[in-house]
């Protein structure tokens, strides 16, 4: 590691500035940008759980809350695992920390009803419209510095490499009918 920082050093005095994983080998292009999404996700998601915070919330309990209120019924422990990218054992822990908070509620499987079905308590009701409200404003404040038009050339590439990932994870993520992770159609986000 003392070479990178004397390395560093001789480029400064050079007048010149090697940022960090700006990597200097041959494809190095591939890494630098892993390491710039990743590292943009993750200041995302602390300016997130920052905001979220406030309302006594974490980012993955605001998924869960936003999912149970716009994901049409039932919505399943399994269905939320896929949509959520965690894994079974893992949602089963948040669920479990969101019932003990009185958020949702598990109704169990009965007769003529195969499977356990996650719903909003009236607490978990009245916490979604702000955690919503919290989430679409930060996502407008985070992504302000990019243009329409960027956004927009954004997508593509990112939608492919998901794509790509999901498929190699052997992950099935269909359409649904209800708004997902953005804002209900009746939402002005720009006025939040």
């Amino acid at each position: 590691m003392q070479w990178f920082v004397w390395y560093h050093l001789a480029l400064k005095l050079l007048g010149k500035e090697l940022k960090l994983y700006d990597f200097r080998f041959p494809d190095a292009n591939r890494y630098t940008t892993w390491f710039l999404l990743s590292q943009t996700w993750n200041a995302m998601f602390r300016a997130a759980e920052k905001e979220l915070a406030k309302s006594g919330l974490t980012p993955e309990k605001a998924r869960v809350l936003w999912l149970c209120a716009d994901y049409p019924p039932p919505l399943t422990p399994a269905e939320l695992s896929r949509f959520v990218f965690r894994k079974s054992h893992s949602t089963a822990g948040l669920l479990d920390r969101m019932e003990t908070e009185g958020l949702i509620t598990r109704i169990p499987k009965r007769k003529g009803h195969p499977f356990t079905e996650i719903q909003l308590t009236d607490k978990g009701k009245e916490l979604v419209g702000p955690a919503k409200e919290v989430t679409i404003r930060l996502i407008w404040d985070l992504m302000s510095p990019l243009s329409d038009e960027e956004v927009e050339q954004l997508q593509a590439p990112l939608r492919k490499l998901r794509e790509h990932v999901l498929e190699r994870l052997r992950v099935d993520l269909r359409p649904w009918s209800g708004n997902g992770w953005g804002p209900s159609p009746d939402v002005d986000c720009k006025a939040l």
